[in-house]
């Protein structure tokens, strides 16, 4: 299924020559243009030139000089673009000003264009909608005509979040149409395509399209950009938009684990078992909270692979009960939401992978490659011990997340370093913060990446018997890790230095200091 978009091949922007060259040349386009007409080319220039000041920075102010200069040209081509943008153009305001232009080219003698009755006049025959039957992602399509042309808006959704990433105006709708049908009985019971009206479709695209609008950086195709103008021209001869759907309720934590315990008398009723399953829930609420019990593969691809990995550190006995927590509560949900048995079977399809290679990935990331595999105890106790020092492996770093390898030094150290977001300001090159709370941030960290490397390589091994001897207290990991860096910060010659990120110490009294920790 291929859609067939219409118009120009490039999106005309403001180039090294400024304002200028781009009035000149967005001029230049719609007088050719305006001098042998079709309709559906002139409205596609128009949404270009939309684009190109919805792509830039500065976008209101490229609209506003483009059309007082345009205003004072008063020649076809300023008519065609301001007859053109006082329709088009997204912005009510930017509509208003371009009429205002308008009128004042007309003025001076200028002709309106004769196409004019006919931007964004089109009729609505049928709006379709293509999606998988979990709900990730949907294509939709409205069959649009003017007098004997066929026109359509083709978009994809992302129903996670309700954006609009790729928008296209099309001259083969009737197609486009067949090839939506022909894709869900291909997949039947994965795909299902159905009707939908006008004023739902129209509430799906304006939604979608204003999700985008209010991101700094947003993802979209080029095709978003050289259409998104359009696109919204033609929603505004539709019914008014649908309202959203409102979100669906979960209710009570507690009682939903309860419902689903219940519902999986299989499972043991354990604390375990109980936080397993408000991880699932917790995972839901943060990632779609309209929608926080849906169920789909790519979602719990992204718990078990993402979510999971980067923000809870399991326990050894929560790590055994999550599995079968998790298969239960797939299929308890697939159920609920009344997903066909074909769509079940993919998902516990899908799960079931993930679940296998989760153990594989948890290993090779702790892993260096010259470690005795052989000695089921050992590994256990070198995961055990790494996993204290690194338990997590994706970190932010100012605005940037990243998932490190913690088998690299360097990496380690920066994976220490995301732990404290508190101390980021006083890294930076140009700081001057020498101490916060009575700590040295740069002295600190270096210390605390010191004990890190010393608990990965074992090295000495007093240090991690100390680490079980206070764990066994009941102490937390800060704590304990806060507990070390004082240690060696006390046997370091060189921790009195401001900004020293090297230490050298004596070993054995460093090895005996260790030993006297409870």
């Amino acid at each position: 299924m291929t859609s067939q978009s219409r118009g120009r091949d490039t999106t005309p922007v403001p180039g090294p020559d400024g304002i200028n060259s781009f009035v000149k040349d967005v001029l230049s386009d719609f007088a050719a243009l305006a001098a042998e007409p079709d309709l559906l080319q002139i409205e596609v220039l128009a949404s270009e030139v939309a684009g190109a000041w919805w792509e830039d920075p500065e976008g209101e102010d490229v609209a506003r000089e483009l059309i007082d200069r345009a205003k004072k040209k008063a020649s076809p081509g300023s008519a065609a673009l301001l007859t053109s943008l006082s329709v088009l153009a997204p912005d009510p305001a930017v509509r208003e000003a371009a009429a205002v232009g308008l009128r004042a080219v007309l003025g001076r003698g200028i002709p309106e264009p004769e196409w004019a009755p006919g931007l964004g006049a089109v009729g609505v025959d049928e709006c379709w909608q293509l999606g998988d039957v979990y709900g990730d992602t949907a294509s939709l399509l409205a069959v649009l005509h003017r007098d004997q042309e066929r026109i359509g808006i083709f978009a994809l959704l992302h129903l996670t979040d309700g954006s609009l990433p790729d928008v296209t105006i099309v001259d083969n709708p009737d197609e486009l149409l067949a090839g939506m049908r022909g894709q869900a009985e291909e997949n039947d019971g994965l795909l299902l395509v159905e009707r939908i009206e006008p004023a739902r479709l129209r509430g799906l695209l304006e939604r979608g399209i204003a999700v985008l609008d209010t991101l700094e950086e947003p993802e979209v195709t080029e095709e978003f950009v050289r259409f998104r103008a359009l696109a919204l021209a033609y929603c505004r001869v539709l019914p008014d938009a649908e309202p959203a759907p409102g979100p669906e309720p979960l209710g009570d934590w507690d009682a939903v684990i309860e419902e689903f315990l219940t519902a999986n008398p299989e499972l043991p009723d354990t604390d375990d078992t109980r936080y397993c399953v408000r991880l699932l829930i917790d995972f839901g609420v943060q990632t779609e909270p309209s929608r926080p019990l849906r169920i789909s593969p790519e979602r719990m691809v992204a718990f078990l692979e993402d979510w999971l990995p980067g923000e809870i550190e399991l326990s050894e006995s929560e790590q055994e009960v999550l599995p079968d927590v998790v298969l239960a509560w797939t299929r308890w949900t697939a159920i609920r939401q009344g997903l066909p048995e074909l769509a079940l079977a993919e998902l516990d399809e899908v799960v079931q992978e993930s679940l296998a290679g989760l153990g594989d990935d948890s290993l090779e990331i702790y892993l260096d490659g010259d470690e005795d595999l052989d000695d089921p105890v050992a590994l256990t106790e070198l995961l055990e011990r790494r996993m204290f020092a690194v338990p997590a492996t994706i970190t932010e770093l100012g605005d940037t997340q990243l998932e490190l390898e913690p088998t690299d030094p360097e990496q380690r150290r920066l994976l220490v370093i995301g732990e404290h977001p508190e101390y980021h300001e006083a890294l930076t090159e140009d700081s001057d913060i020498a101490e916060i709370d009575g700590v040295d941030p740069r002295e600190y960290l270096a210390l605390k990446a010191a004990v890190v490397d010393q608990l990965w390589d074992n090295e000495p091994q007093e240090l991690w018997a100390a680490v079980v001897r206070m764990r066994d207290t009941g102490r937390e990991r800060d704590e304990i890790l806060d507990e070390l860096v004082t240690v060696l910060s006390e046997q370091a010659d060189t921790a009195g230095e401001p900004g020293a990120e090297e230490f050298e110490f004596d070993l054995d009294a460093y090895c005996a200091a260790l030993e006297a920790l409870n």
